[in-house]
């Protein structure tokens, strides 16, 4: 154990164990984290990095040993439940309409060769049938949220190779819950005296009601619930109403052994084409965003320096293997499918890690006990290192790819369709006005807006009104303007003007600080009812407020003039 950890932690015997290990671990995530935020590198590098400081430095056995490091397991395994939650909310048919050729195509021939070659390597190095297709399956998945998060941080969020990347990522989200669903037969859980069929047979049985029993939630259980939430205007009760759809869904799933995670996602798609989905994104991201660390943290528990640095050179060798392979093998792929080289290259490297669900594929195959402890660990710390080499590969590769079309490295345009629906376009919205509510004031800023030729986004919490606007073809959301999530949803960053078009000054006070926490250079345009209220906005960073009581008294005096 570290010495300096040993009075400390022994001073806190008297607490719960697993309170004291929650405070060394996340006390150690803000630490870390910063150090590696001013390094510019990746957040995740920093979770497994915690993760793997408290494995390793003596605590674990301090506070209760295997049972503290097991209920830290189950609170991960909920951050994953909630991923796969937003990851069925952020599924879209519509925009899989639009990407369709990239995701089936593209996603389909990048999972085929990247398996491929990954299972027969395992199976020739002597890995059995069942471990090698497990492990085609991890070392083929690819970092969502890693990958889409660093073409946002370069600016590249609306580039083709962003939409190659995206497009990839609905194609592995979709095959990883299928997988998901036939894991129990790859792992022979179940009743040894049943036969394969009848295994199969269940199978089907059991998913079958699930997904009668998910179709009859997602038409008319949790649209009525939200609805009759929504109308009480309660934000607490509609985030409880949210996680407990999830939870149940979830937990439906579990009862017919086919999963927390696949109930979670269905949970998710329930709600994806709803008008309350960017609500429940900016209610749920902060929940999902902890026990997610609590995962990552937890896969920095798996690993054992002791062992690690007996296996560093296949760690880093397969590292290498796996993230130069999968590079050079997506960007043919998405050359072939019409991207220019530049965007080819591009999205190669923003897929060459492993990915969150190669993870959790690889916890369990430690758990069925299908490789030994050294290949465990060579694996498990081979797709962490991934992940946190990623960032910095995204940003070497732009230079990179800049170099080579300078050097002649193609020059054809992208053979791509531009069309996109709503979704997409609110996706890459620039210069735009964000309207935060839509009475008749917002009404009619709207318009002038529009006749001025500027783009606006609307932010409104009646689902009557969200409805009419997105029939309309109104770039709209069902958000909160006072929750954080909702003005990384707006865009905030790329836009011209913020309005608050209802007089409400508190709700105001609360967003215009989340406002200028990002933005502190732009335009604010807000109402106070009362003159009292109008200082208050105007030190809290609202460029022009109009006072209701004086516009009504001016209104007032000119119509007494004419009478």
């Amino acid at each position: 154990m570290l010495p300096r950890l040993s009075p400390l932690l022994a001073a806190a015997e008297g607490l719960p164990p697993l309170f004291t290990l929650l405070a060394v671990m996340l006390t150690t995530v803000v630490v870390v984290s910063l150090l590696l935020l001013r390094l510019q590198q990746s957040l995740l590098a920093g979770y497994f990095i915690c993760g793997v400081i408290v494995a390793n430095s003596g605590v674990l056995d301090l506070l209760g040993g295997g049972e503290s490091e097991a209920r830290i397991a189950q609170m991960s395994e909920f951050g994953v439940m909630l991923l796969m939650f937003t990851l069925g909310m952020e599924f879209s048919l519509s925009d899989l309409r639009y990407v369709r050729r990239l995701a089936f195509v593209g996603g389909g021939w990048q999972m085929a060769l990247c398996g491929t070659l990954g299972g027969l390597a395992a199976w020739v190095g002597g890995i059995s049938i069942t471990g090698s297709v497990l492990l085609a399956v991890a070392l083929a998945m690819s970092s969502t949220a890693v990958s889409l998060k660093s073409f946002q941080d370069l600016g590249l969020e609306s580039s083709t190779g962003a939409r190659m990347a995206l497009a990839v990522a609905i194609f592995q989200d979709l095959f990883i819950i299928v997988f998901f669903l036939i894991l129990p037969l790859l792992l022979h859980e179940g009743s040894a005296e049943e036969s394969v069929w009848q295994r199969v047979a269940s199978l089907l049985g059991r998913g079958g009601l699930f997904v009668l029993l998910a179709g009859v939630a997602a038409r008319w259980v949790i649209p009525a619930l939200l609805n009759a939430v929504t109308r009480t205007r309660n934000r607490e009760l509609f985030t409880l109403s949210v996680i407990g759809s999830c939870i149940g869904l979830a937990f439906i799933g579990g009862l017919l052994q086919l999963g927390l995670a696949l109930g979670a996602f269905v949970a998710g798609l329930a709600v994806s084409e709803s008008i309350f989905k960017h609500r429940i994104l900016a209610d749920i991201m902060p929940i999902k965003d902890l026990f997610l660390t609590l995962f990552f943290v937890s896969v920095g528990l798996m690993i054992d320096l002791h062992v690690a640095a007996v296996y560093w050179k296949p760690i880093l060798a397969l590292t290498v293997m796996m993230m130069v392979a999968k590079a050079g093998l997506i960007t043919l792929i998405a050359r072939k499918l019409g991207l220019v080289h530049r965007q080819a290259l591009m999205a190669g490297i923003g897929l060459c890690s492993a990915g969150e669900f190669s993870l959790v594929l690889l916890q369990k195959a430690g758990g069925a006990g299908l490789w030994d402890a050294g290949l465990q660990q060579t694996f498990i710390a081979s797709a962490a290192l991934s992940m946190g080499l990623l960032p910095a590969l995204m940003r070497a590769g732009g230079p990179v790819g800049a170099k080579l079309e300078k050097l002649g490295w193609g020059k054809k345009k992208p053979a791509l369709p531009e069309s996109a629906p709503m979704r997409q376009k609110m996706s890459i919205m620039h210069n735009h006005a964000i309207i935060c509510g839509f009475g008749p004031v917002g009404q009619q800023l709207n318009k002038s807006l529009h006749d001025e030729g500027v783009e606006t986004l609307v932010v409104e919490l009646n689902a009557e009104t969200v409805r009419q606007l997105k029939r309309q073809g109104q770039a709209v959301l069902f958000a909160d303007a006072a929750h954080a999530e909702t003005w990384e949803l707006t865009r905030l960053a790329h836009a011209r003007l913020v309005a608050f078009t209802f007089p409400d000054a508190t709700l105001t006070l609360e967003a215009l600080s989340l406002i200028r926490e990002h933005r502190k250079d732009i335009p604010v345009l807000a109402r106070a009812r009362f003159a009292s209220d109008v200082e208050r906005l105007k030190r809290f960073g609202a460029t022009v407020v109009i006072n209701d009581e004086i516009e009504a008294a001016r209104a007032v005096v000119e119509q007494g003039r004419v009478l």
